[in-house]
Order: C-alpha cells, then structure tokens, then sequence
C-alpha cells in the first residue's frame, strides 16, 4: 500500500492559547497551512493535527460538537522514542494548562500516560519497545 498523509482535525475554542499550548510540548506548525482560523501543527512528515477554530471546524459538519468536558469524542494516541519521552510530554502538558487523565500505565514492552489538552482533547503519548511493534 502506498504510504498515506494522515490529517487529525481537532476544534478548539481558542486557537492561539492551543497553538503555544503544543508548542511547549515542543510541537512545530506549517505556517504555510495557518491562519487565524486554522493551524498545521506537524506529528511527522506524514502526520498532522490541525486545530481548528471552533466556528470554522463547525462548517465541515452538520452535527453538533461533542462537549469535551462531559464527553471523550476521540483518544489520540501518538508515539514516543522511550519512556521518558513519555513522562516528558505528559508533564509539560500539565506545566502547559492540561489536566491528567489516568495514571501511567505499564505492560513492559508498552507504556503509556494520558493527558487533556486546553479543550478537553484527550491525548495519550506511548512508547512500545521496539521488538513487540
């Protein structure tokens, strides 16, 4: 199969406070793809999460938003080198404004800590040994 671009779109209520929220979590963005209504915030080469403003992701659905404060609309869960890396993101999140999620959770050849973002966003970075992927 040819390798695809995946493009994660996420509202957010206010698009710069979420910008310079990621970007403490040492997130980069295309500015090519950002404006004030939108931004490209880069995982990989293949990968990006684009945060939209809420009025703007609004006008792609006919369908209400989903209320991040009572509801879980999606789980990202996005990859680290190792553990630290883990404990790393997760607690410059929490630094940054986010809340915790669960406590970190260990299988040995996988570990994983959760977190929310400023919108409720439910993030949970990972490492998996490399043996077992």
């Amino acid at each position: 199969m040819d390798s695809r671009m995946l493009f994660v779109n996420l509202p957010v209520r206010d698009l710069p406070a979420s910008m310079e929220f990621f970007r403490k979590l040492g997130f980069e963005f295309n500015m090519k793809f950002t404006n004030d209504k939108a931004a490209c915030m880069i995982i990989n080469s293949d990968a990006c999460v684009m945060l939209l403003s809420e009025p703007f992701f609004q006008g792609f659905t006919k369908r209400q938003l989903c209320n991040t404060a009572t509801h879980t609309e999606s789980l990202v869960a996005i990859s680290c080198p190792n553990r630290e890396a883990v404990n790393e993101i997760v607690q410059a999140a929490i630094a940054a404004g986010g809340k915790h999620v669960l406590d970190p959770v260990d299988h040995g050849f996988m570990y994983g800590w959760s977190f929310y973002d400023l919108d409720g966003h439910h993030w949970e970075p990972f490492w998996m040994a490399p043996s077992e992927n």
